[in-house]
């Protein structure tokens, strides 16, 4: 539940922080007061769409902050959570979004920075905001198979998770027969096209580690007059005639004779026996290298073309010589596919004719499974519209099939309703009315509130256009919703009032030429007072209080009835 809102120079507010409880938390106050202000920060808190206009005059930037706690290791919020990489501590989720004057947003979650899409979809699955007219997935008929699915879940789950299996293999072997099911003249463009490619990679005959020796070759050729005279230079420095080699000699005798008479000459004499023959060892190796060095034109040439043969092979075919061998590789097999194209047609659509055969048999257990729990969904929807007054209405679950497989099946659903006798139906985006919309989306709220795992639902104005046993069953039915989870809600109706478990009254005041809004919750009498003022419009009076006080009994031990 959202335990937590805070609000930092947003629009008409300048510092407001409200702790909420669970049940069925209503907010009321006067027109303009800025409570639509509260939704419109909360909507941006969970990734809506803000702009600079909601930053608060004179401030640079605004400040949203939520505290939500998880109750259940179910919630699909902790796989959304885990997916983004972020950690949450002690069953408390903490959404942060700041809004800059310069049109950019920062968003965190559990102090992480995150793009607006991460909060948009974690906000997602801890808040549900419904307006009037905004009734987001109930509203949206693509939704509308998910929702039922949601509805026999249970028994549709372990089907579900076989389709799905069988439905991506299906997907991932269409599109490879598409790929190769191409046109006669492409296809054999595109085996000229390899059979050259092949060829020319074959006669280049590529090893791995065979360009840089090309490259150390090259190198040494283009410096060999530079090896050769440095060369011989340290050669004849060691080796010649009274040179390094004859002088080192020399020392090392010298010292071999002190050191058999004192031994402080022992170490030096063995330092100079070691040079001495590494020296020597130096002098053959320098010795073999020179007699093996010969400069041949030629062969320079030749490593030349060598090289400009890799780097025409790289600009063709990939920056590396293992990306080259793998494009030909790749080339190759693509190469016996399309050689082989009708008999790997023949191939692959004989399994998709198989997999179709598969797919079509669990659609049809999906399908199955489906239609009985439309029956029971359309009898629930109805027995909630008839305790909202919408004794007439028809709730139908039109099922078409596709054409065509998709990720749930062959079925297309889409939810129906007839409001009146004598009208057809018609589907539930349809449906004019506002207060029918209100009521037909707060029997669908009923119904699924307990399963949907939504954290906070908040309402905002609802209720509005309707009045008397039509509010009374909506204010019943608000309540009804919140034994399930948390409810936010805006109101204008006593009678939604008056259910509350929690009561907070919004009120707007001019200071120093400013306007500021804040959010107390009122205890009893306080109620009893504002139950009155939504009752009467202005003018409280002793009548008004007396009818307040007797809605507000009713409405608790309505409470008592639910719960």
């Amino acid at each position: 539940m959202l335990r937590e809102l805070s609000i930092r120079n947003f629009a008409i507010i300048e510092d407001l922080t409200v702790s909420f409880s669970e049940g069925l938390t209503v907010l009321t106050g006067e027109t303009g007061a800025g409570k639509s202000i509260i939704i419109d920060a909360v909507h941006l808190l969970a990734g809506g769409r803000g702009n600079t206009e909601f930053i608060r005059h004179g401030a640079r930037k605004a400040e949203l902050g939520g505290l939500f706690q998880i109750s259940s290791l179910a919630h699909p919020v902790l796989k959304k959570l885990e997916e983004a990489g972020i950690e949450i501590e002690e069953d408390s989720i903490i959404l942060r979004r700041d809004l800059n004057d310069s049109g950019k947003s920062i968003c965190r979650v559990n102090g992480k920075l995150v793009p607006l899409s991460v909060l948009r979809d974690i906000g997602a699955s801890l808040i549900d905001i419904h307006g009037q007219h905004e009734n987001q997935e109930l509203m949206d008929e693509k939704q509308h198979i998910n929702l039922l699915d949601q509805f026999a879940e249970e028994e549709l789950s372990p089907i579900q998770k076989t389709y799905s299996e069988q439905y991506e293999e299906y997907r991932l072997l269409k599109k490879d027969l598409a790929s190769i099911s191409i046109d006669e003249q492409l296809m054999a463009q595109r085996i000229d096209l390899y059979q050259f490619q092949i060829k020319e990679l074959e006669e280049a005959n590529l090893k791995l580690g065979e360009e840089d020796d090309l490259l150390d070759e090259r190198r040494r050729l283009m410096n060999f007059n530079k090896i050769f005279e440095r060369s011989s230079a340290a050669y004849d420095a060691i080796q010649g005639d009274s040179k390094g080699l004859d002088w080192i000699g020399n020392a090392m005798g010298a010292l071999e004779d002190a050191a058999t008479v004192d031994d402080q000459f022992k170490e030096a004499s063995e330092a100079v026996t070691s040079a001495f023959y590494a020296l020597q060892d130096a002098a053959y190796q320098v010795k073999n290298v020179l007699d093996d060095l010969e400069f041949d034109p030629a062969r320079l040439n030749e490593v030349e073309q060598r090289l400009a043969l890799f780097q025409n092979l790289k600009r063709k075919y990939g920056s590396t010589v293992e990306e080259i061998l793998a494009y030909y590789e790749k080339i190759k097999t693509e190469l016996n596919e399309l050689l082989n194209r009708d008999e790997i047609l023949q191939v692959k659509e004989r399994r998709v004719l198989e997999m179709e055969s598969v797919l079509n048999e669990l659609a049809e257990k999906l399908s199955a499974v489906r239609k009985t729990a439309a029956h029971q969904l359309s009898e629930a929807i109805m027995a909630e519209l008839r305790e909202l007054h919408m004794e007439k209405a028809k709730f139908i679950v039109n099922f078409d099939e596709l054409p065509y497989f998709d990720a749930n099946g062959k079925d297309q659903i889409i939810f129906y309703i007839s409001t009146n006798v004598g009208e057809p139906p018609k589907s539930l985006p349809k449906i004019a009315s506002g207060g029918e919309l209100s009521r037909m989306m707060l029997a669908l709220k009923t119904i699924f509130s307990s399963s949907n795992g939504i954290t906070s639902i908040i309402f905002d104005e609802v209720d509005t256009g309707v009045s008397g046993r039509v509010a009374q069953a909506i204010a019943e039915k608000i309540a009804a919703i919140s034994v399930n989870s948390q409810v936010l809600c805006i109101s204008h109706l006593p009678q939604v009032a008056a259910m509350a478990d929690h009561h907070y009254f919004i009120k707007k005041e001019v200071e120093h030429d400013r306007t500021f809004t804040s959010l107390s919750e009122i205890d009893q009498d306080a109620r009893i007072e504002e139950v009155s003022r939504m009752m009467s419009g202005t003018e409280i009076t002793a009548l008004t209080l007396q009818h307040a006080t007797e809605l507000l009994k009713m409405a608790d031990e309505r409470k008592k009835q639910m719960r």
